[in-house]
């Protein structure tokens, strides 16, 4: 028999507190205490911290779990008043602090097991009671979180249309939901009420007008979008660093000529020399290729597939050659630099409007946002709460369901943002991203592999590449000395919990495509690292990388249009002002799609930049060592990137770590 002291900590969050009356069981290697009431004279309070002591009339021996059960007052039976514990400890009669990590919601009536906080692999949990805990909790996880195929060729998705319909485990914090839904609103109604929605453009400087106040960067792209410097510089540190490619030799589908772009090279060079230089890059938009445009206000919209070449020279990289769709010939002309600015600038628009949807659909919703959920999802059904890489990897799942069934009832449903204000619509939308998930490799989410494969392991002012190789490198090197706490190759192959996590990645994210590149399984504590840093770092720092900058970078609508409202130019020289006007979104399209970027852009009042983890969920001094370790490696590469963006015209922000969330959370 002893007294047992136990702290309860009660969450931050609105609502987190809870007038119920709260039972604690504590479950012991020999017996349990049998419940007791947590006695107070106040309510849990939000962030409060109450002690009580629970006395044990017999030895229940090592401390293993804690029972918890709310229970309603009987003043209070029909209040739904849930609670959002964040910890218990508990101070054994011996005088040693025992952590019971929790960070969920609970209801009343409804009983919660927690487990000690120390991480451990099924292979060395010898205690049954321990065992049977762990088993239990990956039985309800897979009974709460189940899959669900969203349409065929896509990557699967959490079984739920609500945010709401979510165990409360992941749920959103209160202020997190309503912070949502009055951005979502305010955007759109400040913009609404300070324009017109109906009509079309009749100049660029009526675009400039729609807002008053402008971030620096936003000005930036207003005042220099139109330029072949600025236009390039893009494909390298704008929205979607991820398409260009250095092109060693031109396809077949793109001819272009020595002679077209000679004006454009050094007058010794050619456009053969430079490729072998490796000076030439290539951006093409094939999977766009014979997409259906929609219709938007009972008007025809248009997209095209364009090719773009680009030379790279003293330190800046520019435009030589678009060519709007994939098959050469007669009626799909090369359009050059030295044509006339018309033809020239409505062959960039066509281009960025193939970036809208490359970056938006390929590589912000489906290599993101939706690998992103394959990862939380199989996380939540087959890695037990106990298990190391369960506690490694929570944190990187934050809110990252909500966000997505958000998105498709916002976004991508029938009556959504992409059917109603782009130009590829619903049903070209899923054909694009089904190509799109084809062409998805395992190699492509690891960017030191991604950077080599594309060529561009040199290309100077590449700062997405300078920026995430090193976060990639800080990521893995925290993961690394984590994972080698853990495991031994052995341990490795002996992790069926592991093993079985992995297998649904694959099954649900890569859809069993071999040529994906996605391994099946892991033999080695290396192989481990890479696939773990792999998950970090596409939820972190890629999302950041093509999410942060969509307001400043897609707000002035011309540099980032969801629709053109004509087809592609046919031929040179009929391409006047008033026609290009004419291609750009109406009003109406225009105003909403800046509320959606913006919305997309703005952090949340609770968010967790990189290498915070305000949970306790680790009690191991060598994981806090290695936390530690992290934090301060991000903050050695915070002050490299802030003295690099000193000396630039236009900062580089968005990989720079306190930008960068955690998780995919908005």
């Amino acid at each position: 028999m002893g007294k047992y002291k136990i702290q309860v900590f009660t969450g931050t969050a609105l609502g987190a507190g809870t007038s119920n009356k709260i039972y604690m069981t504590l479950i012991g290697s020999i017996s349990n205490s049998g419940p007791h009431k947590l006695k107070t004279l106040t309510a849990f309070w939000p962030g409060s911290r109450q002690t009580f002591t629970v006395e044990s009339e017999s030895n229940i021996g090592e401390l293993l779990l804690v029972e918890v059960e709310p229970r309603p007052r009987s003043l209070l039976p029909h209040i739904d008043d849930d609670w959002f514990c964040t910890k218990i400890i508990v101070t054994t009669p011996e005088g040693v602090n025992v952590l019971f990590p929790c960070y969920c919601w609970m209801g009343r009536d409804e009983k919660l097991f927690l487990r000690h906080s120390i991480a451990m692999l099924k292979t060395k949990d010898t205690v049954p009671q321990l065992l049977a805990h762990r088993q239990e909790n990956l039985k309800k996880r897979r009974q709460e979180f189940k899959w669900s195929v969203y349409a065929p060729g896509l990557p699967h998705t959490v079984l739920a249309k609500s945010p709401h319909e979510l165990p409360a485990e992941v749920r959103f914090s209160f202020t997190r939901e309503k912070e949502f839904q009055f951005t979502s609103g305010a955007a759109f109604m400040k913009l609404k009420l300070e324009n017109p929605l109906n009509g079309t453009w009749n100049s660029f400087e009526a675009i400039k007008e729609i807002l008053s106040e402008k971030p620096e960067t936003y000005e930036y792209v207003e005042n220099n979008w139109m330029t072949d410097e600025f236009f390039a510089y893009q494909f390298l540190n704008g929205l979607n660093p991820m398409i260009i490619k250095r092109c060693s030799k031109l396809p077949e589908k793109f001819p272009v000529t020595n002679e077209m772009v000679k004006s454009f090279l050094p007058d010794t060079s050619t456009l053969e020399s430079e490729m072998k230089k490796g000076n030439i890059f290539i951006c093409d938009y094939e999977r766009l290729r014979d997409i259906e445009g929609n219709v938007i206000s009972n008007q025809k919209q248009y997209l095209a597939a364009p090719l773009c070449l680009l030379f790279s020279t003293q330190g800046k990289l520019m435009p030589i050659a678009i060519q709007l769709n994939q098959q050469p010939g007669p009626g799909n002309p090369i359009f050059l630099p030295s044509d006339s600015e018309n033809d020239w600038l409505l062959a960039k628009i066509f281009v960025r409007n193939a970036e809208f949807n490359e970056h938006e659909l390929n590589f912000h919703l489906l290599r993101a946002h939706l690998m992103g959920e394959v990862f939380t999802v199989a996380t939540m059904r087959n890695l037990p709460s106990c298990h190391p890489l369960y506690k490694l990897l929570i944190p990187h799942t934050r809110y990252n369901l909500q966000i997505n069934i958000l998105a498709r009832s916002l976004l991508i449903s029938e009556d959504g943002y992409f059917p109603k204000f782009t130009a590829i619509g619903n049903k070209s939308m899923t054909t694009f991203l089904k190509r799109a998930a084809s062409s998805l490799t395992y190699s492509s989410l690891c960017i030191p592999d991604n950077i080599k494969e594309r060529g561009l392991e040199t290309i100077p002012n590449y700062f997405y590449r300078d920026d995430g190789l090193e976060l990639w490198d800080i990521i893995y090197k925290f993961v690394s000395g984590f994972v080698s706490h853990y495991y031994k190759d052995q341990d490795v192959k002996d992790d069926n919990e592991l093993h079985s996590w992995l297998t649904e990645i694959r099954e649900n994210g890569f859809l069993e495509r071999s040529e994906a590149g996605f391994p099946k399984s892991f033999g080695t504590v290396k192989e481990l690292v890479k696939f773990i840093t792999m998950v970090i770092f596409t939820v972190s720092a890629q999302h950041a990388a093509v999410n942060s900058g969509q307001f400043e970078f897609g707000g002035f609508m011309p540099n980032f249009p969801s629709t053109l409202r004509c087809p592609p130019p046919r031929q040179k020289g009929e391409t006047t002002m008033d026609s290009v006007l004419e291609a750009l979104p109406d009003i109406s399209t225009t105003i909403n799609t800046i509320a959606v970027v913006y919305l997309l852009s703005q952090e949340s009042a609770d968010r967790y930049p990189l290498g915070h983890y305000p949970e306790e969920l680790f009690s191991e001094e060598m994981s806090l060592k290695l936390i530690a370790q992290f934090k301060s490696a991000l903050q050695d590469l915070e002050k490299k990137i802030d003295n690099r963006n000193k000396k630039l015209a236009l900062p580089y922000t968005y990989l720079n770590p306190p930008n960068v969330d955690n998780s995919v959370a908005i």
